[in-house]
């Protein structure tokens, strides 16, 4: 589905984002992709769209060269961007507009999440809050059934009740056909959605791992007062105690806190790492 390989992109020829990086994606997936803000997430969202180009390197989608933009990759490419501009429109007439794009729009879908999200067809885009926007949109790519959706900070903007709702279609909505890639960094947001699990820090993919094979090698525990055989990789202290990171040599059972694995990557790569050899 996605092929990255060896990719070099600079904004300038003074600072270079990503050096060499390599990431494959597959269908059937919702990946997270998760990063602090400036850490290229973005970017290489937008190096998936053909939005900007590589400098040496090169992302493959579907078999197509992402920078050369042709029409039986666009078609089957649905990005949806932290900041966007709606035309003063109505939610129909832009659905006549743009829908013919994407050779899998699905008609029936939309109306299905535009019901969700409460949102009518006659509704004026322009004359809608920032959060009935977003719903738009996220309805919008949705409908669209493209084969690699692509989703930048999706619940920005989304009241608590709206992400639980943003979760709950993603679920009911996404196949086995489709590769979902969601950037974010609010990570608590998406945890029961996303797997597998990318991190990306200072233009590099730091950890790719699946839900499973984390809680088959990383222990996640709390506890009262750190111990010495323990043997922790990471951890963090709150209220009442800790919460830990440790090896799992015997499979134990935890559920995986994706915001305590998040910081205990970004502080220590290389032993979180060392636990998957």
């Amino acid at each position: 589905m996605v092929n990255i390989q060896n990719l070099s992109f600079g904004y300038s020829k003074k600072k270079t984002l990503f050096n060499q990086l390599d990431l494959e994606l597959q269908p059937g997936n919702i990946y997270g992709l998760l990063g602090k803000n400036g850490a290229g997430k973005t970017t290489l969202l937008k190096v998936m769209t053909g939005l900007v180009f590589p400098d040496q390197g090169y992302c493959q989608i579907n078999g197509h060269l992402s920078k050369d933009r042709v029409p039986e990759y666009l078609e089957d490419i649905c990005f949806i961007p932290e900041e966007y501009h709606l035309p003063s429109v109505r939610i129909d007439r832009y659905v006549t507009l743009n829908a013919s794009f994407y050779k899998r729009f699905d008609h029936d879908k939309l109306s299905w999440l535009l019901k969700e999200f409460q949102l009518e067809p006659h509704y004026k885009l322009h004359q809608l809050s920032f959060g009935q926007k977003k719903k738009f949109l996220l309805a919008f790519g949705l409908a669209t059934s493209a084969r690699l959706l692509l989703m930048d900070e999706p619940t920005n903007g989304l009241d608590i009740p709206s992400k639980s709702q943003f979760r709950r279609v993603i679920a009911a909505s996404v196949n086995e056909d489709q590769c979902v890639v969601i950037s974010t960094h609010q990570v608590r947001d998406l945890e029961n959605l996303i797997d597998p699990i990318i991190i990306i820090d200072e233009g590099m993919i730091i950890f790719q791992q699946d839900i499973a094979s984390i809680t088959s090698a990383l222990l996640f525990d709390t506890a009262l007062e750190l111990k010495e055989n323990m043997q922790p990789i990471y951890h963090e202290e709150g209220i009442g105690g800790y919460a830990v990171i440790a090896p799992n040599p015997g499979n134990k059972e935890s559920r995986m806190d994706v915001e305590l694995l998040f910081n205990g990557v970004i502080a220590n790569s290389k032993s979180i790492n060392k636990e998957f050899k």
